[in-house]
């Protein structure tokens, strides 16, 4: 079976990752990794070489990636993606291609194979996240998809009534929990040797991204965020960039700025998927708008203060503190942490066999899809 699997970001590759060893270490596979977006930016790490590293083989790369995140400028990307991947598929013969999740530029990756009537399967679809234009291109790849891999039965449930079938759709669970299950992560003291970084201090693992459907605030969104850090003390911060999204640049330097007034503070543009698990599992505490604060977080699990509207709509468990995106909001969150009882687990996102899942689903169905 000859699969390509779509990535552009260091997000959905880390996510991806169970499933590509997976499929690359049995032979029914044929596997090609087609990766765009910022993994081809210098800015943001150039993670084609994780991928490389990896011992992936990259069939294409296509470099879409704009450093302009003006709304006129994310369009132009997704028409350049469009053309870009038009060439591909003129030319391909996969048996499937997989995308994941709801980024713009996957979104026209996708759509550009529509007119090949290429077979698209979809992980992540279902969710939801309204304080993003994410939303509208998750449920349109979904639309284009002829299988389905949700993570949970809610978004299982979803996926059927966007759909109108109920076939070709399997909640197999979040691959994220395949990493966690599997991975060997980094005890303190290795993070240290690696990274620079000590988390035998209490620390914040930080991620802000742009709120894309409302992006003419986000100035305002990032100026509290930071205005209540800087009263937080006893704590180091972690910060990782921000998504290539509307008005990212400006979070991006603010962020910049901020480490370099703040000795407690850090800045990373891409741990690695070992390296950013690690994080999560030894901080404190999550603080931001990431989807990492969902089903990753869930699995250790994790306190999570959710900020604002770009992940509202995701199932909220029982470590997640949905908060506004004020200052005196956040340094309260911030201050309840201390008398925060986790449950012990929170079962919703599978058992972490979600890529073998998969690979058993593909096997069954190959020709019947």
């Amino acid at each position: 079976m000859k699969v390509a699997v779509l990535t552009s970001s260091r997000a959905d590759y880390s996510i991806y990752l169970p499933l590509l060893k997976e499929m690359k270490n049995d032979p029914f596979f044929e596997l090609d990794i087609l990766a765009f977006g910022t993994h081809v930016s210098h800015t943001h790490g150039y993670t084609l070489d994780n991928i490389k590293n990896d011992g992936f083989n990259i069939a294409h790369s296509i470099e879409n990636f704009t450093e302009s995140d003006s709304p006129k400028s994310i369009a132009d990307s997704m028409g350049r993606t469009i053309e870009a991947f038009s060439g591909i598929w003129a030319s391909a013969d996969y048996d499937l291609v997989f995308a994941l999740g709801d980024r713009f530029e996957m979104f026209a990756a996708v759509a550009s194979a529509v007119p090949f009537n290429i077979r698209i399967a979809h992980i992540h679809g279902g969710e939801t996240t309204l304080g993003a234009i994410d939303d509208c291109f998750r449920h349109s790849i979904t639309m284009m998809s002829k299988l389905h891999f949700p993570v949970t039965e809610q978004y299982k449930n979803r996926i059927e009534q966007l759909t109108g079938e109920k076939k070709n759709i399997y909640n197999v669970g979040s691959l994220s929990y395949d990493n966690l299950k599997q991975l060997t992560l980094l005890s303190k003291e290795e993070f240290f040797q690696k990274f620079n970084i000590d988390l035998s201090l209490p620390s914040i693992l930080i991620t802000f991204h742009p709120e894309t459907v409302s992006f003419e605030k986000n100035d305002y969104y990032i100026s509290e965020l930071l205005n209540a850090l800087e009263e937080v003390k006893g704590y180091r911060f972690i910060f990782t960039m921000p998504n290539a999204d509307t008005t990212a640049n400006n979070i991006r330097q603010k962020i910049t700025d901020f480490a370099k007034r703040n000795q407690n503070a850090t800045t990373v543009e891409s741990f690695g998927t070992i390296g950013y698990l690690s994080c999560m599992k030894h901080c404190s505490f999550m603080l931001g708008n990431t989807s990492s604060g969902f089903a990753e977080a869930a699995y250790f699990p994790k306190y999570v203060i959710n900020l604002g509207d770009r992940q509202k709509g995701r199932i909220v468990t029982e470590n997640i503190y949905n908060c506004s995106i004020k200052k005196e909001e956040i340094l309260k969150a911030v201050n309840a942490f201390e008398s925060v009882k986790l449950p012990s687990s929170i079962p919703i996102y599978g058992d972490g066999d979600s890529a073998k899942k998969i690979v058993r689903i593909l096997k069954d169905s190959y020709g019947k899809f």
